[in-house]
């Protein structure tokens, strides 16, 4: 895993002179340490960035039981209210019907699997498609590059993406380029202060402070951790807004129209979010046993610490 091999790969997947910055996990990029969103799960001893599906598994349900279904049970409730008490339990049996079919249909299918940054052995995991990728962290190979996205209707979009390189377990020779995290609205700057992000995490963690040094207290990574998005968030954050408007104008005129649509969209859009997360929270319980019994016992705080590169060189010692 060199920086070579990295740069190389990285020039026969772009074909054309684009500013980067190469990483190693030793070596600062000078950015102070920043969570740009794309954090899943941080513990103690393990990592994981959202890919791929992950980022919408569990709209649909969302969509189909916070909206139709929430609908459906008002107007179940009105038909209770009027004595129409079939149409009440038809009503109500639809509500029940959109939210547990699609329910059941994003919580049953596989959910893919994160990217994950395995404190106790240094390594980092992904599989994709059922193949499993892996590389140590103290040899890790990373890149920042930019590049600009152009459409007819956004125009030019500044875009930097961060890659690290990965190979297959038991056939180093294939090797992949893996993305962390959606490049777009990034730059090399903002690239660089998450690797920073995951250098403290990895070298320093599990708590760090704001230059990414080792802390006992893990009051800056909470509040790195908390603006990670949560549509359920929004109709609290709204009403605390409205609070704070009444008081910093003494209760007189501090009522927007813009604030009450924001507050009345929030709460139509409650249902939707709470559902939409409940479903992924589910999904993701039952992807935790889809990584390889080599993974899955090292992520017990008390498993083996090997490493699967070392294991790889006595092949009848690894078995997935």
């Amino acid at each position: 895993m060199s920086w070579e091999k990295l740069l190389s790969a990285l020039g026969d997947k772009l074909s054309g002179n684009v500013p980067y910055i190469a990483m190693k996990a030793d070596q600062p990029t000078g950015q102070q340490p920043m969570n740009l969103g794309d954090i899943e799960e941080q513990t103690e001893y393990y990592l994981t960035l959202q890919a791929g599906e992950r980022k919408t598994r569990g709209m649909l349900t969302g969509i189909l039981g916070g909206v139709l279904g929430v609908g459906a049970i008002f107007l179940g409730g009105m038909d209770l209210y009027n004595s129409r008490y079939a149409w009440a339990i038809g009503m109500f049996f639809v509500a029940f019907s959109i939210f547990l079919l699609p329910f059941l249909w994003e919580t049953l299918r596989p959910l893919p699997l994160p990217i994950l940054f395995n404190r106790r052995t240094r390594e980092v995991y992904f599989e994709q498609n059922g193949v499993f990728y892996h590389c140590p962290w103290d040899d890790i190979a990373a890149v920042a590059y930019q590049f600009q996205l152009v459409g007819p209707y956004t125009g030019a979009m500044r875009s930097a993406a961060l890659e690290v390189l990965m190979h297959q377990l038991k056939r180093p020779e294939r090797q992949v380029l893996v993305s962390l995290g959606l490049p777009m609205g990034k730059d090399l700057e903002l690239q660089a202060a998450f690797w920073e992000y995951l250098r403290a995490y990895m070298n320093n963690g599990p708590w760090f402070d704001e230059q990414g040094n080792h802390s006992e207290s893990d009051k800056f990574v909470r509040s790195q951790l908390s603006i990670n998005y949560k549509g359920s968030k929004n109709l609290g954050d709204e009403w605390r807004n409205l609070k704070k408007l009444h008081k910093e104008s003494g209760g007189r005129n501090y009522l927007r129209l813009s604030d009450l649509v924001m507050l009345f969209g929030a709460l139509i859009l409650h249902p939707n979010e709470l559902i939409r997360e409940y479903t992924y929270k589910v999904a993701k319980r039952r992807s935790h046993s889809s990584w390889p019994q080599v993974v899955r016992e090292r992520l017990d705080p008390n498993g083996p610490t090997e490493r699967l590169i070392d294991l790889e060189r006595n092949s009848g010692a690894l078995e997935l």
